[in-house]
């Protein structure tokens, strides 16, 4: 396994070329899973929250070798979907962004000073939290990232929850101002204020024409000016699943084939499931998470994006399609000062030629922190440089090397250099 990793190591500063394009703005549908049973009562206790509200950033610093800071914002563009001078109305192309756990507002146990609410109170610009990544996002197609918590003004929480998480109904507008265009939303949190906090959330979703799934809802993102790619019928639709493993247990399995069949009925062109799962602050993924994630892409999933644990995982490369174990935190609210500061945003580029999907591993991730600053968190995600970037890439790199997945400098992906093939999981991870 020593010689493996030196092997491993040595690829890392290996080029990647990935070609990302831009294809336009909002156009959303959402539609409700019809005449799918009843699943059984949740399984498993509310054993989530914020992590450890307390100061200090413990991280050690790793320094890749040749590293450098590059550019973080979108990668070059191929050309717009619209674009039949560039494309002959024959191949489009589309950039997806995701990342983490953004919890808009505060747990109840917060103090007022230096909480996400006087942030907000205090801000001169409503932009300000997502200000240091919008363009990432406005350059993409898509983004979306998990809403952590409701956004509602009910005071009854939800009884044995340690960590109750809310927001005011007017902070969706934030996703609208940082370029957020679709959020999942099944997670332990979702009911923190009841059924009528999760009522008041999709409210304030649809009033920003957000895009939101979870459980049996499936959310649809139309891309706009993609109809090239469709010779003009129709624009490139996107489908959204969003299941909460961590309180269904197997049952987010049936929930997650029938949401596929609902939205192949809906004449979807790529699928993403999100997916709730994993333990807090382990930074490798259960078995049962490898297990579930390749099911779905087994059952035409295009990419699986999971959150839940609080800090970054690794990334697989399965039957071409990738497995995102953990996006980590994002503009977090429910922490003023996170131990582990370390985030991401992860990008994929599909083809698209004569309106079918053409099957590439164009990807890279954009390293970024959960904070500006390193004494606190104030709630502004910003991309990583100089040793903050390296030693993200280089956290990256460990946490993929079981599954052949490694990073070049700039992020690019780098799939089955060393193994061949990544079905070694449990011969060489030294966590499971």
């Amino acid at each position: 396994m020593g010689q493996r990793k030196k092997r491993f190591v040595a690829l890392v500063c290996a080029v990647s070329v990935i070609v990302l394009s831009s294809c336009g703005d909002d156009l959303t549908q959402q539609v409700c899973i019809p005449g799918v049973e009843e699943l059984a009562q949740p399984i498993g206790g509310y054993h989530t929250g914020p992590q450890d509200d307390q100061p200090g950033d413990n991280i050690g610093e790793i320094v890749l070798p040749g590293g450098t800071d590059g550019d973080n914002t979108a990668l070059p563009e191929s050309g717009q979907c619209g674009a039949s001078d560039i494309l002959t109305g024959e191949r489009c192309t589309i950039t997806i962004s995701a990342a983490g756990d953004v919890t808009l507002g505060n747990h109840q146990e917060q103090d007022y000073s230096y909480s996400f609410r006087q942030a907000y109170d205090q801000a001169e610009d409503e932009g300000y939290f997502f200000e240091n990544v919008r363009d990432i996002f406005e350059a993409d197609d898509m983004t979306i990232v998990n809403l952590e918590g409701p956004l509602t003004t009910s005071e009854h929480m939800r009884e044995g929850q340690t960590y109750c998480i809310k927001g005011d109904p007017a902070y969706a507008h934030l996703l609208t101002l940082g370029d957020i265009e679709a959020v999942s939303f099944a997670n332990n949190h979702r009911l923190d204020y009841g059924e009528q906090g999760s009522r008041d959330t999709v409210a304030a979703l649809e009033q920003e024409g957000i895009v939101y799934a979870y459980d049996k809802n499936v959310g649809i993102y139309e891309i706009p000016d993609s109809a090239a790619a469709h010779g003009g019928e129709r624009n490139l639709k996107i489908g959204i699943i969003s299941v909460n493993e961590v309180e269904w247990g197997a049952q987010a399995e049936k929930l997650i084939q029938n949401n596929i069949e609902v939205l192949r009925e809906q004449n979807v062109d790529l699928i993403l499931a999100c997916c709730h799962w994993g333990i807090e602050k382990d930074n490798y993924p259960e078995n049962y998470q490898q297990q579930l994630g390749r099911k779905c892409i087994d059952w035409g999933v295009d990419l699986v994006i999971g959150h839940h644990p609080h800090v970054l995982q690794g990334i697989e490369e399965y039957k071409g399609r990738y497995i995102i174990y953990s996006l980590a935190n994002f503009c977090f609210g429910a922490n003023r000062n996170p131990e582990d500061k370390d985030t991401m945003i992860f990008q994929q580029t599909f083809t698209f030629e004569n309106g079918e999907k053409v099957e590439d591993q164009n990807a890279r991730i954009i390293p970024c922190m959960v904070s500006s600053v390193k004494t606190r968190n104030d709630f502004r995600p910003t991309p990583a440089t100089g040793e903050d970037k390296q030693r993200i890439l280089q956290r990256m790199n460990e946490y993929s090397s079981a599954f052949g997945v490694a990073f070049d400098e700039d992020g690019g992906i780098i799939v089955n250099l060393l193994y061949g093939e990544s079905d070694f999981l449990w011969r060489v991870h030294p966590y499971l």
